[in-house]
């Protein structure tokens, strides 16, 4: 249960103030199961604590919602600063991109019209360095932006010194929403959250109980079909390597067992009856096609791969 995580409780930030980046990331490892949009593995450094003795193992198994959110919370502060300087150019500081194929909100318009947006009340979840909720804040959006990830909201917070919009910067477990019911007009999460939480129907329901009737709940995932390959954006991840139906946790873990980051595999129906559980009305299904301009490797994505397979699943929900 989010209950048993020491960490579950929200502490919303200062809006001033904030740290730079660090140190270069750890070098890319193949992996049996997907990776983040990250590209590259934990960066282990001294402040990580024990966790960074050795190279943590990288393996299947079972992990629950307390260990998943833990390690994860844990993964996202070390690496924040890698994660910002190898992709912050790619997300800008105040665009909304779903996924690393590069489709932007403003020619998806999976939230609505941009002119539809301005004085709505929106959460973004798993908001890192809070660049979506940037542009909806833009587009005269009321937005929120909640992360796990204590250093990403710093990140957030070195980003708004450059910019005028101010708008809440919330730290909090996405399955502990600390919002009263029917908050927001809409609640987004573009690759924040969901693929990393083990119990995702805990966490849509939340969503559905800070939305009003009628809300709109928007989010983007890794393609469950990923799954099935190697994580790798050359040929040889173009080849089926494991089971697609095999729904077991990618955990890196250190050597006494403890992991130090989880990864949540759902099929494309699991995904679907989770949302249709949690009492939401799935309208459209998106998996953008890479586009001819992005030229660029994230991970295991890949201009070779992107044109043969998809990488990104967006799911528009809708609360009655």
């Amino acid at each position: 249960m989010i209950q048993e995580h020491e960490s579950a409780a929200s502490a919303a930030l200062p809006t001033d103030g904030a740290t730079g980046p660090g140190a270069d990331p750890a070098e890319a490892r193949t992996a049996p199961g997907p990776r983040p949009p990250t590209a590259h593995s934990p960066a282990l450094g001294a402040e990580a604590g024990p966790e960074t003795d050795a190279e943590p193992e990288a393996t299947r198994r079972a992990s629950g919602t307390a260990e998943s959110s833990r390690a994860n919370r844990g993964w996202w502060d070390r690496n924040a600063d890698d994660y910002q300087i190898e992709h912050g150019t790619f997300l800008g500081d105040d665009r909304f991109v779903w996924g690393p194929e590069g489709l932007d909100e403003v020619e998806a318009g999976l939230l609505g019209d941009p002119d539809s947006l301005r004085g709505r009340d929106v959460l973004e979840i798993g908001a890192g360095a809070a660049q979506c909720s940037r542009w909806l804040a833009a587009q005269g959006a009321r937005p929120v932006a909640l992360d796990l990830s204590h250093r990403q909201l710093q990140h957030a917070l070195r980003i708004a010194e450059v910019h005028s919009l101010a708008f809440p910067l919330v730290e909090a477990d996405a399955g502990a929403l600390p919002f009263r019911d029917g908050s927001f007009d809409l609640a987004c999460s573009a690759y924040g959250a969901i693929p990393f939480v083990a119990d995702p129907v805990a966490v849509f329901r939340e969503v559905r109980r800070v939305l009003r009737p009628g809300g709109r709940w928007v989010f983007s995932v890794t393609h469950p079909v990923r799954w099935a390959f190697p994580d790798e954006p050359g040929p040889e991840g173009l080849q089926v390597a494991a089971s697609y139906f095999d729904r077991t946790p990618y955990v890196e873990q250190d050597e006494a067992g403890r992991a130090v980051y989880v990864e949540h595999h759902r099929t494309l129906g699991d995904r679907v009856r989770d949302v249709v559980a949690a009492g939401f009305r799935l309208v459209d299904l998106v998996e953008p096609e890479w586009p001819s301009w992005n030229t660029q490797e994230w991970g295991g994505w890949s201009p070779l791969r992107g044109n043969l397979i998809p990488g990104t699943a967006i799911f528009v929900c809708e609360r009655d």
